[in-house]
């Protein structure tokens, strides 16, 4: 076995502790809306991990409305800013092992 490129293809864990590897991820919608409806059954049990590499700021923003979001700095370091569910601003400075669970909304 030579294991999955998780930077390529995410990992979908799903309902009874499954774990399944994606097709290759595009960054477009269409990825995405694939994505849910190959694990739609999952409903809010559903979890997707990927990982990233930046080498600059991103000029967007995302949000998980109806689960938690968990973001790990594994290498390097980040600084996140992030928009609280009463809309104020939270900055975040994370180094290599560090993380920050975002609740749903933020």
């Amino acid at each position: 076995m030579t294991g999955i490129d998780i930077h390529s293809h995410p990992v979908h864990l799903g309902i009874g502790a499954t774990a399944v590897s994606e097709p290759e991820f595009t960054g477009g919608i269409d990825w995405y809306e694939a994505y849910i409806e190959r694990h739609l059954d999952d409903g809010l049990n559903g979890r997707q991990v990927s990982l990233h590499t930046f080498t600059k700021s991103w000029d967007t923003w995302e949000m998980h409305p109806s689960g938690s979001d968990t973001v790990l700095c594994i290498s390097g370091e980040i600084s996140l800013i992030q928009q609280g569910l009463s809309g104020e601003s939270m900055f975040t400075h994370l180094t290599s092992g560090r993380c920050v669970i975002n609740q749903p909304g933020v």
